[in-house]
This record gives C-alpha cells, sequence and structure tokens, in this order.
C-alpha cells in the first residue's frame, strides 16, 4: 500500500536546515517551513520556503527549545499571502527519532493558534543529525495525522518513513527493497518502445502504485517493440494492455492507466500525485509538462532518450550512430530544459508541425526551423538496454551501490556504434531560473493558461 501522505523538499533546503539545525553545539535549534499542497486525495505538503529561527533569539538546552512568538507570527503573515501550511521544526541533538510528550503540549498550544490565523492544515516536524526527519500534522479538531514519508531527493533520494520497521534502508536488489517499493507511487509517461519495457519493470520490482499515460492505441507497426502487446490488442489503448499485463501478476489494484495526453489538466494533477516519474517520451512538449510537474511538486524523473541517426552514404542511408541517454533530475537541480534535452525552437516547432503541418513544412524547406536528424526505427533490443539502465538509475538514487558518489552520474550517454559510455555530473549543466519550484497546484497549473481550471459559470452569470 502506497503512503498516504508526503512532506518533501529540495536538497538545498535540506542541507541549509541541516546546518542550522545543528550549528554543533549540541543544542535544539528550530526552523519554520512553509509548505505548498498538492491536488487531490494524497496528503503532499511541498516545501516552498523555510525561516531559520535566530538561535540567539531562543531558549536552547539540549533537550528542551523556547520559541519567540514573533518569529512565528512572521510565518503566519508569509503564510496567509498564498494560503501555505506551516511546519514548525526543531532539531533533536540527541538523535531522538520521535515526538517528545513535551513536543505534544506544545504543539496543542501552538497550532490552533497558528490554524485560527491561517486556517488550512498545519504541523511539526523533528530532525536529527544523520539529517533524517518525521512529520506530523493536525486538523481542525486537533487529532494528530503522522506523515507518512518525508523524502529528499538530491544525489541519493531520502526515504524517512513514519513506520520504525522502515527506518533501516534495505540493500538494492533484496526482497526488502521490493516491499519498501511496494510504498511508492509510480508515474510512467509514455507506453510505446522504451515505456512499455520500463513500465514492465518497475511492476515486477514492485512499485505500489503505477500510473500509466499515454493516449495512443496499439497498431500493428507497434507490436515488434511494445511489450505485452499482440495482434488481438490492435485498436486498444497501450495503457489499458499493459495495466491488463500487470492485473495477470499483480493484481488489479497496482495498474492505473490514464489513457490521456500528459498536456491534459487532470492528467497532470493525476501525476502530481506521485513519487516518481518515469519520462519515456519522444514529444518535446511532453517532456516539456514533465518538466514543470517536477519543479512545482519536487517529484524527481529519470528521462530516458533513444536515437539511430543516419546518413546518405553512396545514395543509401547508413547508421552513424545508435545512441542512449538517461537523465536524473532532481527538483531545484537543471531541469531537461537546462540540460538542452528540449528548447524554445524545438518547442515551437512541434506546435507548428501538430496545429499548421503546411507553414512547419515551409519554415523547415526555408530553414528557420532545422530539421530533426533521420532516425532509423528503434529496435527492442536498443529499447530494452536503455529501459534497463533507466530503472538501474532509480534503484542506484535509493538504494546506492555504486563504487563513487551518485553525483557524477546526473546524465549518461551510451554511443554502441563507437563503443562509449560517457556520465557527466551535473555541475556540468547550469541551472536557469525556474519561477515554478515548489509551487504546487496554483493557478494557473504549472504557469501555463491552457491547463488553467475551467470557470465557474454559474457565478459567471450571478456576475
Amino acid at each position: 500500500m502506497t503512503s498516504k501522505s508526503v512532506l518533501v523538499m529540495t536538497q538545498e533546503h535540506h542541507e541549509r536546515l541541516l546546518c542550522h539545525l545543528f550549528p554543533g553545539d549540541g543544542l535544539e535549534a528550530a526552523a519554520i517551513l512553509l509548505c505548498a499542497r498538492g491536488a487531490g486525495p494524497r496528503l503532499r505538503l511541498i516545501v516552498r520556503g523555510v525561516a531559520m529561527v535566530p538561535h540567539a533569539e531562543c531558549k536552547r538546552e539540549a533537550d528542551f527549545l523556547q520559541w519567540p512568538g514573533m518569529a512565528i507570527e512572521s510565518a503566519i503573515d508569509m503564510a496567509e499571502q498564498e494560503g501555505l501550511s506551516l511546519i514548525l521544526l526543531h532539531s533533536h541533538p540527541g538523535g531522538y527519532f520521535n515526538f517528545s510528550s513535551l513536543d505534544d503540549r506544545s504543539d496543542q498550544r501552538t497550532i490552533p493558534c497558528i490554524s485560527q490565523a491561517v486556517g488550512q492544515i498545519h504541523g511539526s516536524a523533528i530532525m536529527v543529525p544523520s539529517g533524517e526527519m518525521r512529520a506530523r500534522v493536525y486538523g481542525g479538531d486537533m487529532r494528530c495525522q503522522q506523515i507518512d514519508l518525508v523524502t529528499v531527493a538530491a544525489d541519493d533520494i531520502h526515504l524517512w518513513w513514519s513506520d520504525e520497521k522502515f527506518r533501516r534502508r534495505p540493500m538494492a536488489f533484496s526482497s526488502e527493497s521490493r516491499h519498501e517499493m511496494n510504498r511508492i507511487k509510480a508515474a510512467f509517461i509514455g507506453a510505446s518502445g522504451t515505456g512499455s519495457i520500463a513500465i514492465e519493470q518497475g511492476a515486477r520490482l514492485g512499485f505500489g502504485d503505477v500510473l500509466l499515460v499515454d493516449f495512443d492505441k496499439i497498431e500493428l507497426k507497434n507490436l515488434n517493440r511494445v511489450l505485452n502487446s499482440g495482434v488481438g490488442d490492435v485498436g486498444l489503448y497501450k495503457v489499458n494492455v499493459l495495466a491488463k499485463a500487470i492485473a495477470s501478476h499483480r493484481g488489479e489494484d497496482i495498474a492505473v492507466p490514464i489513457p490521456n495526453s500528459i498536456l491534459d489538466r487532470d492528467t497532470v494533477l493525476q501525476v502530481s500525485q506521485a513519487d516518481v516519474i518515469f519520462c519515456c517520451v519522444d514529444s518535446k512538449e511532453g517532456r516539456q509538462v514533465v518538466d514543470l510537474i517536477s519543479s512545482a511538486f519536487l517529484i524527481p524523473i529519470f528521462d530516458v532518450g533513444v536515437c539511430i541517426p543516419t546518413r546518405q552514404k553512396q545514395g543509401e542511408a547508413a547508421i552513424l550512430d545508435v545512441c542512449a541517454r538517461i537523465d536524473y533530475v532532481r527538483p531545484g537541480g537543471p531541469t531537461l530544459f537546462d540540460r538542452g534535452v528540449y528548447t524554445l525552437e524545438g518547442l515551437r516547432a512541434e506546435h507548428l508541425q501538430r496545429v499548421a503541418p503546411e507553414q512547419y513544412k515551409k519554415e523547415l524547406q526555408d530553414g528557420y526551423i532545422k530539421g530533426a536528424i533521420e532516425e532509423a526505427p528503434s529496435v527492442i533490443s536498443l529499447n530494452m538496454r536503455a529501459a534497463a539502465d533507466l530503472m538501474l538509475e532509480y534503484i542506484a538514487r535509493v538504494y546506492p551501490f555504486r563504487h563513487t558518489s551518485n553525483r557524477n552520474y546526473s546524465r549518461r550517454e551510451l554511443s554502441f556504434a563507437a563503443g562509449e559510455e560517457e556520465f557527466i555530473p551535473e555541475q556540468k549543466f547550469e541551472i536557469g531560473n525556474n519561477p515554478l519550484l515548489a509551487r504546487g497546484g496554483g493557478e494557473p497549473l504549472l504557469g501555463m493558461p491552457y491547463l488553467s481550471a475551467p470557470p465557474n459559470i454559474a457565478s459567471l452569470l450571478q456576475e
């Protein structure tokens, strides 16, 4: 069963908090998390900002902390502007990974005052010297709800569960890791060549919920590379065919087929509930939307691309290379756009090709849009290799097994023609401005007007 509540933050926020809460003097310290919320039935708190409570303004001891009221009042002022939730965070320098009775009494006095001023859902959290965190929230009746999972997608993906039996990190490829993955919700965007293979692996690795997004139907030409498809499936949605296959070995409640485009509002909201996104699409617009979901909802992306570029040699097509690329994108780091996986020119060309194909052809001929390199059809052996590397990259991030740091593997590029594999660290990419970071489900959704909530017609008529 996947977790019902999650608190997520960027690596940068977590590192700042760790430094502030553990300055080296062995005394408790405090900070306040300002959180946006995801849209949907799953409670997803998204840390948008952190307010450090100055050490000098607190009464600090090894197992006691008294906060200044002004710090909370200032945070309330910030939360009111955008309807954010406040999580009051303090450190436990001794390593006690639970809430004390003193913490309980403090929450009962403080949280109702915050709720009265701001409304919404608010709570508290603790951090221990290792950086592990535990959080809880309160409703209007002040009943406590433990946050199932606190997670930070850094070079490694950190998972801190409220359930003690999951505190010890499993070893990669073990039955324990499969048991933990059953609590993770994964979204797969694209269900064709690499997508169907990645989906098959994800389901068998043990993800608790598997969201399958693709609007395409099975065609005869797909049967050589879409796993679990047959002649009898032609004309059916790919995601429904794959969901049926997953149900045959995992049960009916694992796969969630979404036979729709990722450019659709409802689809975006469903994907925003995931803990991780595997991007296996060919379109630049699809990658852009996945990129924006990752930023707004702080969801890590594992993106895969394959191609077989060709050239003309003595009047015949010849293979230049056989390539695969895997990118790991952590929220707050360089996005797919920052990495050049898609560009504004490419987005414009793709949009024009869809809505004005004749104009697209003319501009392509005139040189205004650079034509894509001619590609030979991808083959299942290449897709298999790329999809396997994609899933291995996820395993390496959650259950580190490499001999060197994961920070060295932000991108992997494989050239099978040259027999080369290149590993590119995150530092090689520049991080651009990202106004969507940790925005959550604010309108317009993802900053895209076409994804905006439809107007309430009844209220417009009344006006």
